[in-house]
């Protein structure tokens, strides 16, 4: 709390007036300084009070000075001046991400069998990575640039750029950040959460338990880690979090949020990776492992409780949206799983949900315009879907596979060894892919027949190959649509999914 009082020059060059009028900042309860107009009337006229100070050099400075009354002590020295953030890119991070796309454009030599476009758009694609890690924009803004760079130096035409933009899997995930605004709007998000700390609340890692338990009930039934990602388990969490006070983008994130999402994030592949039907990517292995002849047999087979209770009951009974929300969420799960057999694709079944929320008020257009981690997360992540297939569709994936084909082809490897070396090398290009459906139709089949040909039984190739593409999802915070969902939620930062 301070005020500020203006020099007036005396006539008398040996002391200084101060002024009645003081300019004051809105009163708190425990500043008194306000008060010295009206409890000192005569202050003006009463300058020994203070001590003599020398006259201000008016003829360099003729602008009035100030000095800088305070109530405490702490607050009475002259204020910093504070320095404006610094706005556009940090340098630094601009000047690395740019420069390895340079160096692997114009220094690293390109393979005699990759075209020069292909050889760019990989630069592109290794600055845009960069970039995404180092942050000198924020992941849209930096991802838009990276697009743009592509366009403007004819590597990719304008139609073949945007082309990801209409991928099922994108618009699943921006659907699936409605259905989240759904729960915490409708306060259904927050009942199901009281019930999982009423029966599991006894510590975070009962909590986490919880959620990675369903999870594994629910994944053979639903084969869409995407849809279990965003339409199922995301609500709960941020409604778990937020009623702990874990709000995402802020320090106490760290409280519950992000343990939870970095968990869970986590366990979705390692249940996608137990169940034959818990992912799409795991129905295309087996197909693709029959055609090289390799046929996989399948056969069928303490207080916060208490408080939790007290909050269930302050709740009330269900409300007229919840059961709107709980009947779309049935319906929608019910065409995730039985989908297939009607027709009704997985992304189909989420409009469908969110064209019932809004038709009956559960939901309004604002809610899902003012959805920014939806709309962002539709930005980056459609840009490196679409730059990671047009590397696929150019050959620099089949040029990288080779070159390990013809290393191994060198080297006279045992075939475990061969087996560690091909699993490494799979798992780790997966790093130029934002799609695990994607890399799997890319690169299975090659990876596939360079373990048969080193000499690898080949039931143990064609699932660990497999096991490896669930296991990559958790990779990066683009390496899967789940990873994009729980990146979008805002509660763990690159950093950390980089770590």
């Amino acid at each position: 709390m301070e005020s500020i009082a203006l020099f007036r020059p005396l006539p008398s060059p040996s002391a200084f007036l101060l002024h009645r009028r003081i300019n004051y900042r809105p009163p708190s309860p425990t500043a008194s300084i306000c008060a010295i107009p009206r409890i000192l009337p005569s202050l003006r006229c009463r300058s020994y009070l203070f001590p003599r100070l020398p006259l201000p050099n008016l003829q360099q400075n003729p602008n009035p000075s100030t000095i800088r009354a305070c109530s405490s002590p702490q607050l009475a020295s002259s204020p910093q001046p504070l320095t404006p953030p610094v706005a556009g890119a940090k340098p630094l991070p601009l000047i690395i991400s740019v420069a390895i796309g340079l160096a692997v454009r114009f220094v690293v030599p390109k393979p005699v069998e990759v075209t020069q476009q292909a050889w760019q758009l990989l630069a592109i694609f290794l600055s845009t990575i960069a970039g995404l890690v180092l942050s000198p924009l924020p992941v849209g803004a930096w991802a838009f640039l990276g697009l743009t760079a592509s366009v403007i130096t004819r590597t990719l035409s304008f139609s073949a750029a945007f082309g990801a933009f209409t991928n099922e899997v994108i618009w699943l995930i921006v659907i699936s950040f409605f259905f989240a605004r759904g729960f915490v709007k409708t306060g259904l998000g927050d009942r199901i959460a009281t019930y999982f700390v009423k029966w599991l609340g006894k510590s975070t890692l009962g909590l986490s338990y919880g959620l990675t338990v369903s999870e594994a009930m629910i994944a053979p039934a639903m084969p869409s880690t995407t849809a279990r990602a965003g339409g199922v388990f995301l609500p709960i969490i941020k409604s778990l979090s937020l009623s702990s006070g874990s709000k995402p983008g802020e320090k106490s994130s760290k409280k519950l949020g992000s343990y939870l999402v970095m968990s869970q994030f986590q366990s979705a592949g390692n249940s996608s990776a137990l169940f034959l039907t818990a992912a799409a990517q795991n129905l295309l292995c087996l197909k693709l492992a029959e055609e090289l002849g390799v046929n996989i047999e399948t056969k069928d087979t303490p207080d916060a409780p208490a408080l939790a209770v007290e909050k269930l009951e302050r709740m009330g009974s269900v409300t007229r949206n919840e059961w709107v929300m709980i009947g779309t969420m049935l319906l929608a799960v019910a065409l995730w799983i039985f989908g297939d057999s009607l027709g009704v694709s997985n992304v189909v079944a989420a409009m469908l949900g969110l064209s019932i929320l809004l038709l009956l008020g559960v939901l309004d257009w604002d809610d899902c315009l003012n959805e920014k981690s939806a709309w962002d997360t539709l930005a980056w992540f459609a840009v490196l879907v679409g730059m990671a297939g047009q590397l696929a569709n150019s050959g620099i994936v089949s040029w990288m596979s080779n070159c390990v084909a013809k290393s191994l082809h060198c080297v006279s490897l045992s075939w475990p060894v061969a087996f560690g070396v091909l699993q490494g090398s799979y798992f780790l290009i997966h790093y130029l892919f934002a799609s695990q459906t994607g890399h799997v139709g890319a690169l299975y089949s090659a990876f596939l027949a360079m373990h048969l040909a080193a000499g690898v039984p080949a039931v143990l190739a064609a699932l660990a190959l497999a096991y490896n593409t669930n296991l990559f999802g958790a990779l990066t915070h683009y390496s899967s649509g789940q990873a994009a969902v729980y990146y979008g939620a805002g509660y763990v930062d690159l950093r950390m999914y980089s770590k």
